[in-house]
């Protein structure tokens, strides 16, 4: 915290310390009847509101009375003791809110500490009794920034960077922020060696007010010498060459050098990637060293989700990260899928090759290669292909980023027909017996999309607290074998993320969220059955209509069995509640249909679940249900995996 000086003797202050070390004696001397007493003194600790919920629940995170109390037990000495430091540490909390003429008030079983019974009144609880504390929190009058003055030279135009005027309230963090402020603005203006010291406060009470003195310091106005790289053991120092946004010449820009920082670590292939600045040189220039710390060369990990209507899924995968030394990325994975699950008919599995090469004849470009296999066993059809495609993708800016590309697959699908099995007479109540049919596809699709992610996550299996997600695929697709057709499929999908912390007082940022998505899909050029039935769209599942089986909502055979359509919708909205630090609730409600000539289906589920936080996303556990229920739906359906839905 800043250093606080107020002008004049304090003699009063002086009686007070005297005061308090004569009752420190006396309570020492009586205190050793409590040998008696019980030991340890449990006790319950009762908190006044301050009329801030801030405020009170830091008063709370920084009492030792209260985060002490299960895990370190004290005798009755002890326990005044402990409450004599709350006095001192809790004064601060509320100076740190700007209110400096706050008093912090502590009484044991009514009694003030400095109450010489007290030690006497402790000694005569049964062993078994709790002692009450009670803490009482008077905020006083709010203080407000008076005059600030800078000692030392500061360039035109830069001490509005500080964002801290005369008159606004003297909140701690606000005014050492302000400092901070200072400091990194004229270190991206070229100044590296600015030091902005904390600032001496001067507390005024008949006003109110605090007045600040800032001592800045800036130094010589550098420029970026010699760009040095370290560390570097199985990674070709050319990638990170090319790799690097600053350059030897440009204005020295803290900013900027952390931005380069930030995109080699992005690279995934560095744990810590640090730098280290030299002494300027005579001609005013900074040499930069990047410090590298290399991750593990390969990587094995397993996944596992479970979904009610899709069952279990259980995988390896492999990957190596840095094949050729410029950052090549080798990865291969196999997942069993379908164990069990009421929308799925048998075991299936999906295996897939990958290889990357980033930075393809420019920084912000990555090509890659993809070799698939895969048998699904659904209610909707039982698909197995094969899969192979390359792709190229260029990023925009650091939210924007476009791909393009080229793939082939050969799949063979069973799925019912028209044919196998017409539509029910109107009044016939029997269930129909639909028979399969084979149907043999050679794809070969031209996928094009762009996505815009401004949540400013490293993962897309973070939690999400603000911005949008958006993202538009369209494929242009010629079929031949059972359907000779050329189409396009277009899908889009927008989602975004409301923080409501400012709804709530005293409710940090991040931690009650409103999310919403809107999806949407359109095959153009076919008709229902001359698409394939895996192109074909289906509503229903984690993705799209929680509370329904996975492809369950739109229109059907007379078996029961989904058709897939032509159009797709759907809407999600989700209320997110984080509780303590690595636990929370959501609530959501999902709607959805599907088009088809035959005709559409729309339907909504509503359902509740848990998120357990981790440092790589968090774990989710769903329970839905419909609000529409057929005669084959489930009544409810559980879904649970890694990240947010969506």
């Amino acid at each position: 915290m800043f250093r606080i000086r107020i002008g004049g003797p304090d003699a009063a202050g002086t009686a007070r310390r005297w005061g308090g070390l004569a009752t420190f004696f006396v309570f020492g001397v009586l205190g050793a009847q409590s040998v008696y007493a019980a030991n340890p003194q449990s006790y319950k600790v009762d908190w006044v509101s301050s009329g801030d919920k801030a405020i009170d629940s830091t008063l709370k995170l920084t009492s030792q009375l209260e985060t002490l109390r299960p895990a370190a037990p004290v005798d009755p000495f002890g326990l005044s003791a402990r409450a004599r430091g709350d006095v001192t540490r809790l004064q601060k909390v509320l100076q740190s809110f700007g209110y400096y003429d706050g008093v912090i008030t502590i009484t044991i079983n009514g009694m003030g500490l400095d109450n010489g019974a007290l030690a006497d009144a402790l000694a005569a609880l049964p062993k078994k009794a709790d002692a009450h504390v009670k803490v009482d929190p008077t905020l006083g009058s709010l203080f407000h920034v008076g005059h600030i003055d800078i000692k030392g030279a500061l360039p035109s135009g830069m001490r509005q960077n500080m964002d801290l005027s005369p008159g606004a309230p003297a909140v701690a963090s606000d005014v050492l922020a302000a400092g901070g402020n200072l400091q990194a603005a004229l270190q991206d203006a070229g100044y590296a060696f600015a030091i902005v010291a904390k600032p001496v406060a001067y507390e005024v009470p008949a006003q109110h007010v605090l007045n600040l003195t800032f001592q800045v310091r800036t130094g010589p106005r550098v420029r970026i010498g010699g760009l040095g790289i370290e560390g570097l053991k199985d990674v070709q120092e050319t990638l990170l060459r090319r790799r690097l946004l600053v350059h030897t010449g440009d204005l020295y820009d803290a900013a900027a050098i952390e931005k380069a920082r930030q995109d080699l670590l992005s690279l995934g292939l560095f744990t810590a990637v640090s730098v280290k600045l030299g002494g300027a040189d005579q001609e005013q220039r900074v040499p930069i060293t990047f410090v590298m710390q290399e991750a593990k060369k390969y990587a094995v990990g397993v996944s596992a989700a479970y979904s009610s209507d899709l069952g279990g899924s259980l995988g390896v995968n492999w990957s190596d990260h840095n094949v050729f030394g410029n950052g090549q990325q080798l990865t291969a994975s196999a997942t069993a899928i379908n164990l069990g699950g009421s929308a799925t008919t048998g075991l299936g599995y999906d295996a897939q090759v990958g290889y990357i090469i980033p930075d393809f004849r420019r920084p912000d470009q990555t090509l890659g290669f993809q070799v698939r296999g895969l048998r699904q066993a659904l209610q909707a059809y039982t698909q197995t292909g094969e899969m192979a495609g390359t792709t190229l993708t260029r990023k925009l800016s650091s939210v924007l980023s476009l791909t393009a590309g080229l793939s082939y697959e050969h799949e063979i699908i069973e799925q019912e027909s028209l044919a196998t099995c017409p539509p029910l007479l109107s009044g016939m109540t029997t269930v129909a017996q639909c028979q399969r049919v084979q149907y043999k596809y050679n794809l070969a699709l031209l996928p094009l999309s762009g996505y815009y992610d401004s949540t400013d996550l490293a993962s897309p299996l973070l939690d999400p607290t603000h911005g949008y997600r958006i993202s538009v695929i369209v494929t242009p697709t010629y079929s031949t074998g059972s359907s000779g057709k050329t189409y396009v499929v277009v899908q889009g999908s927008i989602a975004t993320y409301f923080d409501l912390h400012h709804l709530f007082a005293g409710d940090p940022e991040g931690r009650s969220v409103l999310a919403a998505r809107a999806l949407s899909g359109d095959a153009l050029g076919a008709t229902q059955f001359s698409l394939p039935p895996d192109q074909r769209f289906y509503a229903g599942g984690s993705g799209t209509v929680r509370g329904y089986r996975y492809q369950s909502v739109g229109p059907e055979f007379a078996d029961g069995n989904p058709e897939g359509g032509t159009n797709m919708e759907a809407f999600n909205l989700e209320l997110r509640q984080r509780v303590g630090t690595n636990l929370g609730f959501v609530v959501f409600a999902d709607s959805g249909g599907v088009s088809s000539p035959s005709g559409s289906v729309y339907r909504v589920g509503v359902g509740a679940g848990m998120r357990y936080y981790t440092s790589i996303g968090p774990i989710r556990l769903d329970v839905a249900v419909p609000t529409q229920r057929r005669p084959n739906d489930d009544r409810f359906e559980i879904y649970i995996g890694l990240g947010q839905a969506f």
